[in-house]
């Protein structure tokens, strides 16, 4: 049947010839005894789900293996139900209002969208080419930019994430000539130009060995400078009109000073890239003197060191999950056990990229997580459960963010972002078949699948326009 004849949209096309092409991969083994699906077959249970990715429709998935992404372990045979962009149910035994559309998910997975806990997706396209890396600046301010505006939903690893399962982001600015780094946000990874989910979501700051050259050379001048700046905003706090930001002893200008105010607040969370065990506990100890700071700590490689010490002061940690190696002074101990032991110490853990690839490479967050999964059969290691690894690249990181009430979740009220999969998600093979952001059907293309399409039987004869002599 050609394209004309299809009553959908293009994308949902381009899903249904994904769907045709994924099946008869799978079954090439048993092409000779088994009929394999057309598109319209394959598709067949979708239709009636998507309609254009304009317009968020009320929908059930059946008969999935159902992941709730709160920690607990998958149910069989489980029901979402989406209704106005929101979950309105997920579980066992739901029941489906009359008239909602439907999709027999039997056979497959459903998992809440998936949350990077560190990024710096939209911010980076490509990171050795100025023009496209908006992460950070040489400018006379720091704690004030805000990287909201600069986000690129356009950017190609938005769709490449978003075809991975990524549905939600946190962006994290890079610093630039100090130890603060500026205000980042939390983004949808949606097919629009509206990403924004929750601009000004925390100040970034480098503490550690990173800290210490942003400071000048030591750790000392990096706590110095950190405690000298959160005084210099509360002094503009009690009396903004009498600060002077242009002393030639103020380390803030008005702007980054009035920016700092939410931080010594609490009104703002603090998230503090550090490393190791002893700087952990530096920054924990900065609480002595400015109790309202809502800590988030980034990195912790050595966290396993002192979790009794995090668990106890109630922080939560993004951590990256395929740390493993030594690969600098400050990660002399690092683990692959480190987020298992770090859970296990009671630490509430998310997982992101950090200095792995973090603008372009969100999709290994399933890797990240299976890897969790996979260390419990290691002799000595430390691994997660199979719920508990899904909630560090879903729930987990929505929580560190303050958002768990909105995002991260399949829980009632939670925004309809939602991943359906042919398999395991934290299995290498396996990939979405469908992905909704708000209860809106998403696009699975992007720039690869496009060339890959493009190029995978070449045929002879006149090269494309674009390569003409």
């Amino acid at each position: 049947m050609s394209d004309q004849n299809h009553p959908l949209p293009p994308f949902a096309l381009s899903l249904s010839k994904g769907l045709a092409e994924r099946s008869r991969s799978h079954f090439a083994p048993l092409s000779g005894r088994l009929r394999l699906p057309s598109a319209r077959t394959v598709l067949a249970g979708l239709l009636f789900a998507i309609s254009t990715p304009a317009f968020a429709q009320s929908l059930a998935i059946t008969g999935a293996t159902l992941a709730i992404g709160d920690g607990s372990e998958p149910i069989r045979n489980g029901t979402v139900v989406i209704t106005a962009g929101k979950v309105t149910a997920a579980g066992a035994g739901i029941a489906i209002p009359p008239g909602t559309k439907t999709i027999d998910a039997a056979g497959k997975w459903v998992t809440p969208g998936l949350v990077s806990g560190f990024s710096r997706v939209g911010l980076v396209e490509v990171p050795a080419v100025n023009e496209t890396n908006d992460a950070s600046a040489r400018s006379p301010f720091s704690a004030a930019i805000d990287v909201a505006p600069a986000i690129n939903p356009l950017a190609n690893p938005v769709a490449i994430s978003r075809t991975a399962g990524i549905t939600r982001a946190v962006v994290v600015p890079s610093t630039g000539t100090g130890i603060f780094a500026g205000q980042g946000a939390v983004v949808d990874l949606g097919a629009d130009m509206n990403p924004i989910t929750k601009p000004r979501a925390f100040q970034y700051v480098e503490m550690g060995e990173e800290g210490a050259k942003d400071a000048g050379g030591s750790r000392p001048a990096a706590i110095l400078t950190f405690k000298t700046m959160l005084r210099e905003a509360q002094e503009f706090a009690k009396a903004p009109a009498s600060y002077d930001g242009r002393s030639k002893d103020a380390l803030l200008n008005r702007i980054d000073a009035e920016a700092l105010v939410p931080v010594v607040t609490g009104a703002m969370p603090l998230m503090v890239h550090v490393e190791s065990g002893r700087d952990i506990l530096a920054v924990l100890a900065l609480r002595q003197d400015f109790p309202a700071l809502k800590l988030i700590l980034a990195g912790a490689a050595e966290g396993w060191m002192v979790a009794p010490q995090i668990a106890a002061a109630k922080v939560p940690v993004i951590a990256g999950g395929l740390d493993d190696l030594p690969s600098s002074f400050e990660k002399l101990a690092a683990t692959q056990s480190n987020v298992g032991r770090m859970v296990k110490a009671g630490v509430a853990v998310s997982m992101g990229l950090m200095d792995r690839d973090e603008g372009l490479q969100l999709r290994l967050a399933t890797q990240q997580a299976g890897n969790m999964v996979a260390l419990n059969k290691v002799p000595g290691a430390t691994g997660l459960s199979w719920g508990q690894a899904l909630r560090t690249i879903s729930s987990a990181s929505a929580e560190a963010m303050g958002l768990g009430d909105r995002i991260g979740s399949l829980k009632a009220g939670r925004a309809g972002d939602v991943v359906l999969w042919d398999g395991d998600p934290l299995e290498m093979t396996s990939a979405p078949l469908a992905v909704w952001i708000d209860g809106i059907a998403q696009p699975l293309d992007n720039r690869q699948t496009k060339l890959r399409d493009r190029y995978a039987t070449p045929e002879e004869g006149a090269l494309p326009k674009a390569y003409a002599w």
